[in-house]
């Protein structure tokens, strides 16, 4: 009776399609090969789609609804494999056409799922209308009346315009801001819209600003007249509060598409160190007064600390320092900062002597701004400091800049002396920074991220640099073309035209900057071209950036920059070529981070004074032979190209190390030089056997692998992946430092004991990843090594380990030595467990290992087919126990999930639970576990059992 079904769905078949029948029957392995080659595509387009998701979110960006939908069908089409997954080991041979039928389908359906996966037209929309965006402020000391009126005119209908208008640090946008914060609280408009315009007036990012703050951006039409209308028309549409922040000149409100302003529902607020320009603009003008000598005294005291008063001297010298700032809020804080801390009466009179000279020197109100901010810069004292102060105006008005990537600007431009490592000039860095921002001379980014410098200080710096050595700063002005040849003067020290439209660099441009040792070009992300005559009279050119434009050559002409120390390329992913850098011998730092290229450069041999070498590209396969003993210097080394282990020892100063090799032999190599105290960060990718190269790069936990290491700051982190590690040959070493350990796809691992040893029993290893070994059977076998491995890891993630049935084997070799760890000490440390489609695996914890897991907050066990018991009993053991007594086990969970184990009968076995109170728990597709056997009071307490 039992082959009647079976053989009825035979005959059927021979009535259809039969050819597809037999089809599906005979070819379901090469279809299951082909379906999983198009999930993990799958699974790649969404980590790549999440990384786009994840960057737009941080803009303040909303999902499209789309986009979270096909999220979705990604998860269950994931699910559905697992399924599918489980289906094939157990499939009869009657059975295998019906299950190949549903592989074909799910192919079909995966290949429509990845084609929806394309949105062109992004992830994410600006977010749904909210009132506006709360914004960070600091107290306020003495304007607090303007406030007040100001409010007092939005709220009422008699003004529809208003101007606040003083001199740069006066305190208008910080006034604003807080007004800003008001009007939302109160909800009488429907939105507060804020807009920063800055000197140069772009009116197509202006209306853009204001679209975004409506959620309408992707509205507007690129016709500027049709842009204009569609805007007013969104905006007539709401009452609202629009601030216009750092106006410089007058513009006409219709040629931007604001509504005129009306008395009862859209109001306008400009700022502007002008008044002409709130006058002409037929603004209500509020200007903003000079604090008072009590109100400047207590602004100073707020930041330089109350304990100056304390000395009997120091009194009537802080007084003259702060009438010396003119009642200038800006001054006054910057003042502040660059004074706090000091205590000596000596450096007070100084400091009061040197003001003086500088404020009397000068006349007008923003040439006394000047001076008294010069005394802040001077007071930094060290010239370097001061430099990487300037460098700062190098970026565009009001950006947040990162401060590791300003670090590593500083540390290209020379400006971080030589410390002897990398981490010692990040250091230093830090220091710097930190002690910019304490002297006010710098602030914290949008957000608290970064840094920034506020527009009066970077107006001063840049009228610094105006004279020779010069900058010339044209940063995020939405250029188009490149300066006029008239602009490009032989004074010119450093050029910064980052943050532009500019396309390309067209012939015939060959500017005579002997002196131009900078010149920043990144995030031209149109600019396509560089002529060959652009760098011909730039031979003193030491820093050039072209990160995250579209060229895909470079010109000829660089090959002859003899003086370059830094060539910045990173985010070029159209970039093939790169010309010989042979000649290049002053070259302390190559990035070709994400690039095209498909060869090696010619000449890097030469580069023997590198530190600092990217080598990223999917179209390189492996380095040439004898480059990398040759860079001895390298500090830094990040490439998905494969190494030679025997070539990587060479590289003694290496303290950043990211890399593969292609064997568990060249990774011994290695790993035996790793022994002292270099490299101190890496990541190391070991395997690829049977691979081709572009595969193996592209696989999705490869590919996220290279990606955290430009996220993360440290990384002690080892990747084995398809690679033929025996426990029948010699360990392999580890690092002792190793902090990570992922193994995948290396089918031969029967335990992690037999396989991988460290140089001494003591390590740091705190999370392991063993995925898709077919081989193993047991986490840890004691019976073979008393070594614990897993002593103080905190992570352990096991998954699709198809024949593992049990986590620790103890056998006779460990119970016959005392050096045996302690069965409940092996997981000690273990805080997040996860096992996940483990089909073998039919009782998780012993009652004794369970005893050890006092640390545990996490546990999640999934797809675990074969799975009857989460933790077993102590009588299933052998051991005694009282029947009238409950032992509580896992103190400190507090996430459990158990999802899709058909077999599991119970969490607990009996004389044991764990406490339900403050624990996040999901159960479920367990359909043996009955809910009313698994749980109950106990003392009034509701417990697992």
């Amino acid at each position: 009776m039992e082959l009647v079904g079976p053989i009825l769905e035979v005959i059927k078949c021979f009535g259809g399609p039969t050819c597809t029948y037999l089809d599906n029957h005979r070819k379901l392995e090469e279809n299951m090969s082909d379906l999983r080659r198009r999930v993990d595509g799958l699974c790649i387009r969404k980590q790549d789609l999440k990384l786009r998701k994840d960057a737009e979110l941080r803009r303040g960006k909303v999902v499209r609804k789309e986009v979270e939908r096909w999220f979705e069908d990604v998860e269950r089409i994931i699910f559905d494999m697992h399924t599918i997954e489980q289906k094939l080991c157990d499939v009869s041979y009657f059975s295998r056409a019906r299950l190949g039928k549903l592989v074909c389908r799910k192919i079909e359906e995966v290949k429509e799922i990845h084609h929806q996966g394309s949105f062109l037209d992004g992830v994410a929309i600006d977010a749904p209308p909210t009132g506006g965006v709360i914004l960070q402020t600091t107290d306020l000391e003495g304007e607090i009346n303007v406030k007040e009126q100001i409010l007092e005119y939005l709220m009422g209908d008699e003004v529809a315009m208003i101007g606040v208008c003083g001199m740069g640090g006066i305190g208008k946008t910080t006034i604003m801001k807080h007004i800003n914060n008001q009007l939302l609280k109160e909800a009488r408009f429907d939105k507060v819209i804020w807009v920063t315009v800055s000197k140069e007036l772009n009116v197509v990012k202006l209306q853009e600003d204001i679209a975004s703050a409506c959620d309408m951006k992707d509205c507007l039409p690129k016709n500027e007249l049709k842009r204009a209308t569609k805007l007013m028309d969104i905006l007539k549409t709401e009452r609202y509060v629009l601030i216009l922040d750092d106006v410089w000149k007058r513009f006409s409100l219709s040629q931007v598409g604001i509504p005129e302003p009306t008395h009862d529902g859209r109001k306008l607020v400009i700022t502007s160190r002008s008044i002409d320009v709130c006058l002409s603009m037929g603004c209500k003008v509020f200007k903003v007064q000079h604090l008072s000598k009590k109100e400047s005294m207590n602004l100073f005291l707020k930041h330089v600390g109350h304990a100056v008063l304390q000395h009997p001297t120091l009194k009537e010298i802080v007084k003259l320092i702060v009438d010396q700032c003119g009642g200038l809020p800006l001054a006054i804080v910057t003042i502040a900062g660059s004074m706090k801390g000091v205590d000596d009466v000596h450096e007070w009179r100084n400091a009061l002597n040197e003001l003086c000279e500088r404020v009397k020197s000068v006349r007008g109100l923003d040439a006394e701004t000047f001076e008294c901010l010069m005394f802040s810069y001077d007071h930094l004292g060290d010239s370097k400091i001061q430099k990487c102060f300037l460098y700062c105006s190098l970026y565009p008005e009001d950006c947040t800049i990162a401060r590791s990537m300003l670090i590593e600007n500083w540390i290209d431009e020379g400006l971080i002396d030589e410390c002897g490592c990398r981490q010692a000039m990040h250091d230093r860095g830090h220091s710097i920074l930190n002690k910019l921002e304490k002297n006010c001379l710098l602030e914290k980014g949008d957000n608290g991220v970064g840094v920034k410098m506020h527009d009066v200080l970077r107006d001063m710096a840049l009228s610094l640099k105006n004279a020779y050595p010069r900058f010339m700063v044209k940063a995020g002005m939405e250029l188009k073309e490149l300066p006029r040849k008239h602009e490009w003067t032989e004074d010119l020290e450093k050029v910064s035209l980052m943050d532009n439209s500019i396309s390309e660099i067209p012939l015939g441009i060959s500017p005579k900057c002997y002196s131009l040792s900078t010149l920043l070009l990144q995030e031209n992300h149109e600019m396509q071209r560089i002529s060959e005559s652009f760098f011909e009279h730039m031979h003193g050119l030491k820093v050039l950036n072209l990160s995250s434009t579209d060229i895909r050559y470079l010109p000829n002409s660089i090959s002859y920059l003899e003086n370059l120390e830094a060539l910045v390329l990173r985010f070029c992913f159209k970039l093939r070529h790169v010309p010989s850098l042979g000649k290049l011998t002053a070259l302390r730092k190559l990035d070709l981070y994400h690039t095209g290229i498909e060869e090696v450069p010619h000449g890097m041999e030469m580069l023997v004074n590198l530190t600092y070498l990217a080598l990223h590209s999917n179209n390189l396969k492996e380095l040439p032979i004898g480059i990398l003993p040759k860079l001895s210097h390298l500090q830094y080394l990040l490439t998905t190209s494969y190494v030679r282990g025997e070539e990587a020892t060479k590289l003694t100063k290496l303290e950043i190390f990211s890399g593969s090799f292609t064997e568990p032999q060249d990774f011994q190599n290695y790993a035996e030089s790793m022994a002292g105290p270099r490299p101190t960060n890496y990541l190391l990718l070991v395997g690829s056997h049977g691979l081709k190269f572009y595969e193996f790069y592209r696989h999705q936990n490869v590919f996220l692998f290279w990606l955290q290491f430009e996220q993360l700051e440290i990384h002690k982190k080892v990747y084995f992946f398809n690679c033929r590690i025996r426990g029948d040959q010699d360990p392999v070493l580890l690092p002792n430092d190793l902090e990570a350990l992922h193994v995948e796809e290396c089918h031969d691992l029967l335990s992690l004991s037999n396989t991988f040893l460290f140089h001494d029993q003591a390590n740091n290893l705190k999370h392991c990843y063993i995925w898709q070994c077919r081989g193993i059977q047991c986490l840890l076998d004691l019976s073979f090594s008393s070594c614990n491995l897993l002593q103080r890891i905190e992570t352990l993630h096991l998954k699709r380990l198809q024949n593992l049935r049990q986590l620790v084997r103890v056998g006779v070799a460990a119970e016959s030595t005392s050096q045996a760890p302690m069965l409940p000490s092996v997981f000690s440390s273990l805080k997040y467990f996860y096992l996940d489609s483990c089909s073998s695996m039919k009782k998780l914890f012993s009652f004794e290992s369970v005893q050890s897991l006092q640390n545990l907050e996490e546990l999640k066990v999934v797809f675990c087919k074969e799975m009857e018991e989460i933790i077993a009993s102590e009588e299933e053991e052998g051991e005694w126990m009282d029947p009238n007594t409950t032992t509580f086990i896992l103190p400190k969970l507090r996430k459990l999930h158990l999802e899709y184990l058909p077999e599991l009968k119970s969490i607990c076995g009996s004389g044991v639970a764990i406490r339900v109170d403050s624990l996040e728990y999901r159960i479920s597709d367990c359909l043996k576990l009955k809910p009313a056997s698994c749980r109950a009071f106990i003392s009034g307490e509701e417990v697992f059992i």
